[in-house]
């Protein structure tokens, strides 16, 4: 059984201010508890929306991890590596499961949602695992074939390798195309003074220094990748606007943006994000994103 947490600290502040505005009866004072209320409500809304996102990738991901196992099994004749595929499918599908029920919640939670982004790496990275398993083996079928057709017609044989090569790789292709999402680990986010070292109250913050390493990813495309930073304050508003990007067939803001060349190796990342606005206590919290995917998050608590 998932025991759920409040995805958001929002609920607690919009019963607070009804509360708050029942009691009220000056009626300016009504009126600011009114907006407050209201830009609460609209914060907690774009929130749940990011997270109904989050929900809706992870699911199109794991029901795509579900559906290429049982292809796979479709070429392999090693019943052991049957047996791999099934297990890592009924994974897959069991995730899918849990992802498909914060549906119909009422805001996703979220804590549960980090969560099954964790699982969705692992998957991930084992789903990159059998790809190469099963396509080292289908190339050596390939070749076995190969020989054993060697008294075949020339021209016969060269046709039926030539037409199931271009198959082989087309599919190869859509596989890896899923594995080839890149991932940001060790995300640190430091918020700076004036003179550039640490600040340890948020009202002498003057800039947030972000690092992170975009890992290791061999299936990947490599060359110019524009990294995208998208840093929420306590209110979940966008601290500064740097610029936009396109997720989920949506327009969002950034905070800062870095244009990288990727190898495939691994590789260490380092932004800052000025702010020339007098900041609160509170917890602030880097999305991190790069090819129309979000690869990471990190955040840092801060006291008044």
């Amino acid at each position: 059984m998932i025991h759920r947490k409040p995805p958001y600290p929002y609920a607690t502040l919009i019963l607070a201010a009804v509360a708050a505005l029942s009691a009220c009866t000056d009626g300016s004072k009504k009126a600011e508890t009114e907006r407050l209320l209201a830009e609460r409500e609209k914060e907690l809304a774009e929130l749940r929306q990011l997270a109904e996102l989050d929900r809706r990738e992870m699911e199109n991901q794991y029901a795509d991890f579900a559906h290429q196992y049982d292809e796979m099994k479709r070429g392999v004749k090693d019943d052991s590596l049957v047996a791999r595929l099934n297990r890592e499918q009924q994974r897959a599908e069991r995730l899918l499961g849990e992802i498909r029920k914060l549906k119909n919640e009422k805001s996703a939670d979220a804590a549960e949602i980090i969560r099954l982004k964790k699982e969705l790496e692992t998957v991930r990275a084992v789903l990159r695992d059998y790809v190469r398993q099963v396509d080292s083996l289908q190339q050596r079928n390939i070749a076995l074939t190969t020989e054993r057709d060697a008294a075949r017609a020339d021209a016969e044989r060269t046709r039926q390798e030539n037409t199931g090569l271009a198959e082989r790789n087309q599919q190869l292709n859509e596989k890896v195309e899923i594995a080839a999402q890149l991932n940001a680990t060790g995300i640190v986010l430091t918020p700076l003074k004036k003179n550039s070292k640490p600040a340890s109250k948020s009202k002498d913050i003057k800039s947030f220094s972000l690092a992170f390493t975009i890992t290791r990813n061999v299936t990947a495309k490599t060359g110019n990748k524009t990294v995208y930073v998208r840093l929420l304050k306590p209110n979940q508003s966008v601290l500064g606007v740097a610029g936009s990007f396109r997720y989920e067939n949506r327009t969002l803001e950034c905070s800062a943006q870095k244009t990288i060349e990727y190898t495939g190796q691994e590789q260490r990342v380092q932004l800052y994000i000025p702010t020339a606005e007098f900041l609160g206590g509170g917890k602030y919290t880097a999305h991190i994103f790069c090819d129309g995917q979000l690869i990471g998050t990190g955040s840092v608590t801060m006291e008044k």
